[in-house]
């Protein structure tokens, strides 16, 4: 059974003043929590610029397509006909717009659909492209029709949420976007399920009762728009959220612990790495005759040289004021004896330890 949209705007103007400053109390937690990581504003990354991109291009596609000159011609608002009218009346009206007052074949089809008040009630609800192209469906069994509507009902769904995977990918838009991969793909099949729930509920014979045009609902037009602007709002939330995300507006998630563990793992290994590269080195510079010839020689010139700057006056001067005046050589000596006992202490822990095996 469908749900009435009278229905369904009570239910957001009774829940809407309740909801809607529970979501920004909620935003402003969220952006004050994201401020209290000390989390730095940063500008958005290229390629979460490109998914931005893609998310506005879908946006800008929605909304076109909800303009009048994009939707399926509708034959009874075009001619402004009823209903009940009969079938050759309205397609001589239909025919009078069209170029040298010739009908297409779709209008042909539909002609040929249009013999009795249940294809036009069905028309109402799946539009002109399933009623004049299903070659298996009947006005007797209405199910095949909503069969047949089925792919076309699916496809900008479908569409989407490639669009979605693509945009929450954790190696395209790294944590800013995989964190709302799971919510956006609940969210996005909650709305196809609904999409699907509404056109096959909808009771499409209480047309039957509409004498006047301003009466009939054109369900087919306005669930199209709904799904159009509903897929729109979806994506413009999206992007949103990953704006904020990957920027550190807000939703700034913290790196797990394993992905802590990895990170100082990885910047150990370097540090390694960069420590045994240094010993090859040492150790090429030690036994290499040359190489250790102009080591010697450099330190010999750096120890000379040292000392003649050492002996100047000036030099002097400034260090025995710094040593009188600024620098507390006890606590100095106190904390380099200190490190050298820890460094000592652990040496002879080892060495025990080895005596010991």
């Amino acid at each position: 059974m469908a749900i009435p949209w009278d229905s369904i705007r009570s239910l957001l103007i009774f829940f809407g003043p309740i909801l809607l400053p529970k979501a920004i109390s909620y935003y402003r937690s969220v952006k004050a929590s994201s401020q209290a990581r000390h989390a730095p504003i940063v500008p958005v990354p290229p390629k979460v610029r490109v998914a931005l991109a893609l998310l506005a291009f879908l946006i800008i596609s929605y909304i076109l397509k909800t303009l009048p000159p994009f939707a399926p011609e509708n034959l009874f608002l075009a001619t402004q006909s009823r209903l009940q009218i009969p079938v050759d009346v309205l397609f001589n009206r239909v025919a009078v717009g069209r170029p040298d007052n010739v009908l297409t074949k779709q209008d042909e089809a539909l002609r040929g659909r249009f013999v009795n008040l249940e294809s036009r009630l069905l028309y109402l609800q799946f539009g002109p492209e399933v009623l004049a192209n299903c070659p298996f469906c009947t006005s007797e069994e209405p199910k095949t029709f909503f069969y047949y509507a089925l792919p076309q009902l699916l496809w900008p769904h479908i569409a989407n949420l490639f669009a979605i995977a693509f945009v929450t990918s954790p190696t395209f838009t790294g944590r800013a976007g995989s964190q709302w991969r799971p919510k956006a793909t609940m969210a996005a099949m909650t709305i196809t399920a609904l999409d699907i729930y509404f056109v096959n509920s909808y009771n499409y014979q209480a047309n039957a009762r509409a004498l006047r045009l301003s009466e009939v609902d054109f369900f087919y037009w306005t669930a199209r728009v709904a799904r159009l602007v509903t897929l729109a709002a979806f994506d413009a939330a999206l992007g949103w959220l990953l704006y904020l995300s990957a920027t550190n507006r807000a939703f700034v998630e913290p790196p797990s612990p394993v992905e802590r563990i990895e990170a100082t793992s990885r910047a150990l290994l370097t540090v390694k790495s960069k420590l045994s590269a240094l010993g090859i080195v040492k150790n090429t510079a030690l036994r290499d005759e040359d190489l250790r010839s102009r080591s010697h020689a450099y330190w010999s010139h750096e120890v000379r040289l040292m000392g003649e700057v050492m002996e100047e006056r000036e030099v002097v001067e400034g260090v025995n004021d710094a040593l009188t005046n600024r620098i507390d050589v006890a606590t100095i000596t106190r904390d380099a004896e200190g490190y050298a006992q820890n460094v000592l202490h652990s040496l002879r822990g080892e060495t025990a330890e080895d005596d010991s095996i």
